[in-house]
């Protein structure tokens, strides 16, 4: 899936948003739940520099421009989920752009779009992609459109790691719609995305290089006896938590059959195409029981966790261990940056005094 670059050494920012250890108790518990951990910003930076780069992560916050322009660097591995905002995922690659700094994965446009569950939804309709039936709604007070059927899943329409997601946002009746969606508005004062509920297998598409890895089920089994049947926030943070009950299963290569397999993953690569995210994404799909692939989102900046997330567990499936996958999207960026694949890639100056994420955050 990517090429070989034996002796391509570069200066790599490593720009994250990092889990404070001891949060703020007066914001919301899943306010930091898109952030990284340090653990996953440690994992990323000691396989970058197996691979021979010399590695810098920096924080992403306000001072990162004036770090940027006192630090050159040739690429920015970029993993900055951004705090509040509609675009706020595409932040950080608008400024590298500005200031001419090759990055990996999504670009700025694509990060924008998936972040707004209705206009991605709008395009895979538009490209006749299955997605479910879906309506924004900016009032509780907004009409059912007829064409909707309960059961319907609430969601924020611009948050991403199953914030506002819970056994609570799958409705079936007006008044609890109505309920739910005045919820969203008053904890993520956005709209919410109303769409109806597909029963069916969950499953996750890595993309890489517009190329799906193999196609990743979660079983929510274990889960079902406190009413999460599919990706809240609690399920996502507590992974791994005993204190909070099982864990979904996974199965990797998904269980399905070849046809099956290679549909899911058409659909997922039309997907990450539609919002611009073929380099690198993650594309979550609900197979329904009569075998429509509906697609639910697209992930551009899908986690690297190397224990929990996804995206790992599906490259190790099609063979590529965790420094292969880390040094392969450079090479994807590498090759889309005319700078970095002429002879001269590597030269950057090493940064000076680096604000480093090699501590223990506090909260703000």
């Amino acid at each position: 899936m990517f090429d070989e670059r034996a002796g391509m050494r570069l200066t790599v920012a490593l720009i994250a948003n990092v889990k404070p250890a001891r949060p703020a108790s007066h914001l919301p518990e899943d306010y930091y739940a898109e952030c990284d951990s340090l653990e996953t910003v440690q994992a990323i930076a000691a396989a970058l520099r197996r691979a021979g780069h010399q590695v810098e992560p920096v924080e992403a916050n306000p001072a990162l421009p004036t770090w940027l322009s006192r630090n050159p660097v040739d690429l920015a591995f970029n993993i900055a989920e951004g705090f509040e905002g509609p675009a706020r995922e595409a932040r950080v690659p608008a400024l590298l752009e500005l200031m001419g700094i090759p990055y990996t994965g999504a670009g700025v446009l694509a990060l924008a779009l998936a972040m707004d569950k209705t206009r991605s939804k709008q395009l895979f309709r538009a490209q006749g992609i299955p997605t479910p039936n879906f309506q924004r709604f900016h009032s509780p007070d907004d009409p059912l459109d007829k064409g909707l059927q309960f059961p319907l899943i609430v969601k924020p329409n611009g948050e991403g790691s199953g914030k506002g997601i819970s056994a609570a946002s799958v409705v079936r009746h007006a008044e609890p719609l109505q309920e739910r969606v005045r919820w969203i508005r008053q904890h993520y004062r956005q709209d919410a995305l109303v769409e109806e509920f597909i029963a069916g297998t969950e499953l996750t598409v890595g993309i890489l290089e517009g190329r799906p890895l193999p196609a990743l089920e979660v079983d929510f089994t274990p889960c079902a006896p406190r009413g999460e049947n599919f990706y809240s926030w609690k399920v996502k943070e507590h992974q791994g938590n005993p204190a909070h009950g099982p864990d979904p299963r996974f199965f990797c290569p998904a269980r399905l059959s070849a046809e099956q397999t290679g549909i899911v993953q058409g659909v997922a690569v039309r997907a990450a195409a539609a919002v611009g995210a073929e380099a690198l994404a993650r594309v979550d799909v609900r197979l329904s029981s009569d075998g429509i692939p509906y697609v639910l989102e697209v992930n551009p900046l899908p986690g690297l966790d190397p224990k929990q997330s996804n995206l790992p567990m599906m490259a190790a499936a099609a063979g590529l261990s965790y420094d292969r996958l880390i040094q392969g999207i450079v090479e994807s960026a590498v090759r889309r940056s005319p700078q970095l694949s002429a002879p001269a890639a590597g030269a950057g100056t090493p940064p000076r005094s680096p604000e480093v994420l090699n501590r223990s955050t506090g909260g703000e």
